[in-house]
Order: structure tokens, then sequence, then C-alpha cells
């Protein structure tokens, strides 16, 4: 990791600077202003240095204030005149003694004394020297340096925070690594785009170690630490305040934000006022209420930290009472309350506790949910307590600490409901968590066995849909969640794991307008169900709707979840960008859609790397296609393999997952094995009723290069929903027929749909099928389009485009052979991979040498590369 901070390119204001510096008329320079810290010194004396002449620097200063003409003592010498006008006269003789072009840099203008701001006017007036000067907003400014530009001397240039892109790339390049998403908006949120807030806050979350690397990923966990550099610098704007201003800062720091209201009660009007005269709050409206927060994020960090521990356990304690009184309807409001109820001189009561643990579970923010459900346990809250923390350990990844909570219940101690609460949580964390299908289908058993509640039997028929289609059972567990799904006034746990069944099976079965209406049916007991269970089925029916051909609808679906996220905590803001990633993939925006994975992968990977996790697994397989259309081929590798130790349940995935498998053998140049991979996908699809998966095997063998799969095709047309599989048939149908006219055809309805990678391997087929045919006009122009949507979609490549772009005079095993050789595996290592002896590999590389023109396999290797 860099230690060394960077200049942020502003290449607008760096040119804006510039050009002021060296005009030859009109304005003879340019003032820079922006909030302290913003980047105002740095970014002038950046530019300053590529000046050819020298730049003389001064700096204003609060000491040097009372010195006339004090900041330029240094430059112009001793002057025996005290007299101003005389002073003046010498000073500016002395300044102008080497002649012409003189660059004066003046920092921290605002802070120039009355004479000093005089004689820099004078100078801008006359234009014997070019300025540049930076000046603090908010602070009091000499008249003399404000009409620098307001009477049009010097530009006026007001330098903005940095946009969150610009504090992301601040960031990264000290860190030298990805940022997570969602940690950069807070980080970005926290500073106020202030780079030098970015940079103490930065390094205090690394000393904290809050700021941590994980899987590649920066990941910020927890709340900001700032450095005591920082704290010091924020402390002058809070130094000195009356008792009960600092009082009411005091109670705002501990509850932000806070309604006016309930803040008037505990801190007095008059030091509201004073605090947000003296610009350290502001005042805002929200809905029919004011709400007050600090006018910097940081000033709270430095307040809490003034405050010490007992002081704290008051402070709380005067919050918790008057907000008991306010209005607690929302999740929000009652975690607030029990939260700071934890931590003051008023204990929360066990069903404070454990009704905050519910909310805080249902909003996926799973470590309050934790710290809620302990203190209830400790606090001798039973059963319901130990489920709740059992749920919220389950989602941390700590699924064998959950297992033996749970397992310490005797099922014979509890009734009915408890029954149920006890044991679906338990089957989920041992299915879903740990990946022992066996002891949780036999504590499934035992549930259907005991719970004979009719509402309560239904839930624990719903999960055993679940259970059955996650294992690829597609019949039983999709007539298992209809059945329960045709009953009336279910529990919300019946519907979100019917639906959750309805979903994943009917998206993988080619069912999508079914899948879409069982999403609709989630969506109405989303927020009464632990929250990540809102998220992980929106996988299904985003691509669902993309298997679909909706591209709109998908990207509408994934960004509403996104933003429902993104205020809550990392798992969801996990799940959603997996969501997210799907459909920027589809569109062809894949290099976005390969970062948001890798996040999204870091955020979701929580608890040991052999655990199922299954809630990570859905990224994985789109991850190794990205990496693979960008030729990442070692990094998909190397998911794979993270993959590949998880003990995931999902068998349903699986062929997914050796899906993604074929891409990566395509994009090594394997087509024969990439080929034969995504045909054993179809099958086994075909073999469990994924007639959507099925389709998509097919449709990826025929991109491939496979000539057969038309009638099948065909077939599943009519079977699956949506305008995708019909297109395939027509592709495949017209590729078997080496119809380059129908391809080119497609190629547009493929793009109209905006999937830009189907279409630019549908114009690709078109071009060696027109050259084939001897129209090698038609052929150039389709190969064209090929390679021009592949540079837009981050330079992709698939066997298809590369032929197009570079066709070789070779079969299909020779450029696969010699692909191979290019990539340095050597002649027993191909023969291992196609199953073929050495000598016939080596027939193959003499025959592609001797077609190129290439004397040798080392040749043979670097003419592929080439191609790349």
């Amino acid at each position: 990791m860099s230690q060394t901070w960077p200049l942020i390119q502003r290449q607008g204001e760096f040119d804006i600077i510039l050009r002021a510096l060296t005009a030859d008329a009109g304005t003879c320079g340019v003032v820079l202003t922006g909030a302290a810290g913003v980047g105002k010194t740095t970014l002038a004396r950046f530019a300053t240095a590529s000046l050819p002449g020298g730049v003389r620097w001064v700096a204003g200063t609060e000491s040097a204030r009372s010195i006339p003409l004090g900041v330029f003592a240094h430059l112009v010498g001793s002057a025996t005149s005290r007299d101003p006008v005389n002073f003046l006269a010498a000073a500016r003789e002395a300044l102008l003694a080497d002649g012409t072009g003189i660059v004066i840099g003046v920092d921290d203008a605002h802070l120039l004394d009355q004479l000093s701001a005089t004689f820099l006017h004078q100078l801008a007036i006359d234009g014997v020297a070019h300025i540049v000067a930076t000046v603090r907003t908010g602070e009091s400014v000499p008249d003399a340096v404000t009409s620098l530009w307001k009477d049009g001397y010097l530009e006026h240039l007001e330098l903005t925070p940095f946009s969150r892109e610009q504090s992301t790339q601040y960031i990264e390049s000290v860190l030298g690594g990805t940022l997570e998403e969602l940690s950069a908006d807070r980080m970005w949120e926290a500073s106020g785009g202030n780079a030098l807030f970015l940079r103490h806050l930065v390094e205090g979350a690394l000393e904290a170690g809050t700021l941590r690397e994980k899987r590649g990923v920066w990941q910020l966990r927890g709340r900001a630490a700032i450095t005591s550099e920082l704290a010091a610098l924020l402390e002058g704007r809070i130094e000195q305040l009356p008792e009960d201003v600092l009082r009411c800062l005091q109670l705002l720091a501990f509850c932000e934000p806070i309604d006016l209201d309930t803040l008037a009660s505990i801190a007095s009007e008059d030091a509201i006022e004073e605090a947000e005269k003296r610009g350290l709050i502001r005042i805002h409206e929200d809905g029919p209420q004011l709400e007050v927060r600090y006018a910097h994020p940081l000033f709270s960090e430095v307040i809490r930290a003034g405050v010490g521990r007992a002081a704290a356990r008051r402070l709380r304690g005067t919050l918790v009472e008057a907000l008991q009184s306010s209005d607690l309807s929302t999740p929000a409001a009652h975690i607030r309350l029990t939260e700071l109820a934890l931590e003051s001189d008023r204990a929360p009561d066990i069903e404070l506790l454990t009704s905050a643990a519910r909310s805080s579970i249902r909003l996926a923010d799973f470590g309050l949910g934790e710290r809620f459900a302990r203190a209830a346990v400790r606090a001798g809250g039973g059963f319901d307590a130990a489920q709740l923390l059992a749920r919220t350990l389950l989602w941390l990844g700590r699924c064998d600490e959950a297992e033996t909570l749970l397992a310490g219940f005797d099922p014979d101690d509890l009734d009915p409901a408890q029954l149920l609460r006890w044991g679906m949580p338990r089957v989920a964390n041992l299915f879903f968590g740990k990946g022992d299908v066996a002891t949780a289908e036999q504590v499934l058993a035992m549930l259907r066995e005991r719970v004979e509640h009719p509402a309560l039997a239904l839930a624990v028929r719903a999960l055993t849909a679940t259970c059955a289609v996650s294992r690829n059972r597609l019949e039983e567990g999709l007539a298992e969640a209809e059945a329960v799904m045709a009953e009336p006034d279910l529990l919300p746990w019946a519907v979100e794991f019917a639906t959750y069944a309805q979903l994943w099976g009917y998206g993988v079965a080619g069912r999508s307008s079914d899948a879409c209406a069982a999403a609709a049916r989630n969506d109405t007991i989303a927020d009464k169900v632990d929250g990540l269970f809102r998220y992980m089925p929106a996988v299904a029916s985003v691509n669902a709707q993309l298997f679909a051909g909706e591209l709109e609808a998908a990207e509408r679906r994934a960004r509403k979840f996104l933003d429902s996220a993104s205020s809550l905590e990392y798992l969801a803001w996990g799940q959603a960008s997996v969501v997210v990633a799907l459909v920027e993939l589809a569109r062809g925006k894949v290099a976005d859609a390969a970062r948001r994975l890798e996040q999204a992968i870091a955020a979701l990977s929580v608890g040991p790397p052999t655990n199922a996790i299954a809630w990570v697994f859905p990224a994985y397989a789109p991850l190794v296609v990205a990496y693979s259309l960008l030729g990442r081929t070692g990094d998909a590798e190397a998911m794979l393999e993270i993959a590949d130790r998880r003990n995931s349940p999902l068998l349903l995935n699986a062929v997914q997952h050796e899906l993604a498998r074929a891409w990566l053998y395509a994009a090594r140049g394997e087509l024969s094995r990439a080929l034969a991979t995504a045909r054993s996908v179809s099958e086994k699809a075909a073999a469990s009723g994924q007639y959507g998966v099925e389709a998509m095997a097919l449709y990826i063998a025929m991109r491939f290069g496979d000539t057969t799969t038309a009638p099948r095709l065909a077939e599943l047309a009519e079977i699956c929903d949506g305008r995708l599989v019909p297109l395939a048939a027509a592709q495949a149908a017209a590729v078997a027929a080496a119809d380059h006219r129908k391809l080119v055809e497609i190629a547009g309805e493929y793009e109209s749909i905006g999937i830009p990678i189907d279409a630019a391997d549908a114009y690709a087929q078109a071009a060696q099928a027109a050259m084939a045919a001897g129209r090698r006009n038609e052929a150039l122009d389709a190969a064209a389009a090929a390679n021009t949507i592949a540079e837009k979609c981050d330079h992709v490549t698939t066997p298809a485009i590369l032929d197009a772009a570079q066709p070789l005079p070779l079969t299909k095993r020779e450029r696969e052979i010699a692909t191979m050789v290019a990539t340095g595996l050597s002649n027993q290592e191909i023969a291992d991979r196609l199953f073929l002896s050495v000598r016939t590999v080596e027939g193959h590389i003499y025959r592609a040498c001797t077609k190129l023109g290439v004397s040798d396999r080392a040749q043979l290797g670097e003419a592929l590369r080439k191609r790349h």
C-alpha cells in the first residue's frame, strides 16, 4: 500500500489556472476559493510548477496580519520609509527588479494584512505580474482581495469537493486496490468530498483496523475513525463553546439525526439557535418534522471522542427518556431507542431487546441484531432470545455457533409455535449455511411429523419445497410450493419459502412469467421475514426477466433492490449488487459487472471458506463468465476453485456453475472441451426439467460452433417463455444453413433487446457464413459490426468474435491446438486435455504451421497470440 497521497487530476481547473497565468491580455491571474482542505493550495502549486519560470510564493497567516506588508517582507527586503505610499513603491520596485513575467502565488489571501492586500491589488490593476491566490470560503476577506475577482482583474475559480468517483480514485490510489462501493459511499458522505478529511479518515480507519482488505477489496466496517491531527483541526471550530451549546452538540452526537422538538425538550432552544448560528448544525424538513444534523458528519466524531464513558451513559439515558415519548412506530426508531438504552444508565427490558433484535434482523443489520439478542439472552430472555441470536449468527456466517445454540434445546420442551421457530432457522442454518443436507433433512422430517397446526404445517411444507428445489428435485418442489400457495391466510414464512421455491424452480424451467408472478407475491411479505431473504430471491427473479429478454424490467427491479439496500448493512448490499451485476453483464458492461461481483463476493463471504453460505454461490458463475469474456482466465480459474471449495447444497445451480466452466474453456481456446461441457450441461438440465438452462446451454454451444442445436432449440422455444429462446432457435437454424443475412437480422434483434455481446456473436457468425459463401463485402461489414460491439463492451472476446476478426485457414481442431500452444501448454498437456495421443497433437501442430507459413511450435504460438 502506498504511503503517498497523490494529486487527483482536476484537468478542467488545471487548464483554467494555466490559461490565466500565461495570458497576455485580459485577466492576469486567478483566485481559487473553496473550503479548508478542499485542495486549493495543492492544485495551485501543481499548476504553477509546470510554468517555465519560477513562482514567488507567500502565505497569509493570522500572526502576520498585524505586520504591514508582512507576508512580502522576505521578497522585497527592508525599507527605510514607514509611509504606506513610499512603502508600497519600494516594495513594488524590489519585487519587479528582475523584469517582467513574474508570477506571484498567495496562499490564504483572506489572512493578508490591509497593506499586503492593497499591494496585491495594485499589481493586478497594473498587470505587471501574474497572480494565483487561494481564499477560504466562509472567512472575512479584505476588500482589496475580494475586488481582485469582482472587478475582473483575476479570474474566479470555485474549487468544489471531490465527486464520489474522484474520492474513490483518491483512496484507491493509496490503498493500491479496489475500494468497496458501499464503503466508498460512506467515506465520501462522511468527508463531504474534502480531500484533507478523506486522507485523515483513511489513515484513522487503517490505524483503528476498521478499513481492511478482504479478497482484494477494501472494506470499511464500523464507525468512522479519525486521526488526532484531524481532530485537532476540527476542534478549532468547537473550542470555547458555551456550556449549554456543548451539551446540545453532545446529545446530538449520540442521536443523529434527531427531531427538533425532541432535542429542544432536553437542550435549551437558545443553545440550538447558537449552534446553528455558528454553522455547527443544520436544520431541515423531514416530512412534517424538522430534523437536526451536524453541519459536517465528522464534527460528531470529534464531540463523541471528548465525552467520557460515564458522561456518555448519562447523555444516552437522557435521550432514552426523551425518545420514549416520541413516535416509535418505525423499526428504525425502535432500534435507535434500544441501542441508546443498551449503553445508557437506563437498562432496556427483555421485551425491548427482543423486539429490537427482530427489527434489526428484518432490516438485515445482523451485527446489531446479535448485540440485542445476546443482551436479551443474558437478561434471561430464554428461547425467544436464543432463536433470534441463532438467526443473526446464521447470516453472519457463524453457522457452527448457531447450530450449537439451537441444538441445545429439546424439541419436546417446545410448544408448536416454538417448535416451528426453532426448526425453521435450524434447517436453514444446516442446509444453506453449513451445507449439512443430511442433518437438515432429519430435522425437516421431524418438523413434518410433529407440527400439526394447519397454518404452521404449511410453513413446514413451504420449507420442504425450497429444499427440494434447491436439491434439483424440481417436480416435487414446485408441486409442494404450488399446493401451499393455493391455501388462504398464509404465514409470511410460508409465503417466503414457497415463493422462493417457485422463483428458482420456474426460472430454471424457463417459466419466466410464472417466476415474475411469484416475485410479485414475495414482495408483499418482504418486510416480515429476515432481511437477507428479501434479496436472495431477487437473483432468481431478475434472472427470469433477463431470460425472457425483458432487460428494462430487469434493470428497474435490480436498481430498486440496490437503492433499498444502500441504506442497510453490507450483506444486503452484497446481495443487491449481485442482482445489478447480472444486468450489467447482460448489457455488455462486463468490466463493471466483474468489479461489482468481486465486491459482492468479498462482502458475502462470511464464515469459514468451506461452509456452504448459499447466498454467495449465485455470484460465482457470472463472475467466471465475466472474467472469461475479458480474457482473465487465471482469475476465472481461481474463482472456480473458491466456488468448488464451498460445500454448496444448491444442486439446482450446479449446472450453471458448469456452464461458466465452459466459458473458461472457450476463453483458453479449448473449444472441444467447452462444447462438450455445454452439451453435458444441456443433457443434465433436460433430465431434471431445467428447460431454461438447457436452452441456455445449447445456445452457448451453438455460439461456440455447434451446428446441431437447432432442432432441440426449436422444441424448447415452444416450452420456454420470452423472446430469447425463439431467437436462439432461429439463430441455430441460420448457423446450420449458413444463412448470413438471417444472422445479421437476428443480431439486430439482439441489439434492440439490449444484449450486445449476443449481437456481436451473431454478427461474427454472419461474417463467417458470408465469407464461406464468397460474399466478401458482406462478411467484412458483419465482422466490423461484431468488432465495434466487442470494443464497446470492454474489448470482450468470444470464439466467434475472434474468428470473424482474424479468420485462419485452419480446421477447428488445428485452431484449438494452436491456441493451446499459444497459452504455453506442452504437447503432453494438450493431449491429456483433449484425450488425444501426443503423436496426433504433433500432427495437428505440423499442419497448422504449414498452413500459416511458420517454421516451428514457438512461431505458431506467437502467431496465435497476436490474434488476441
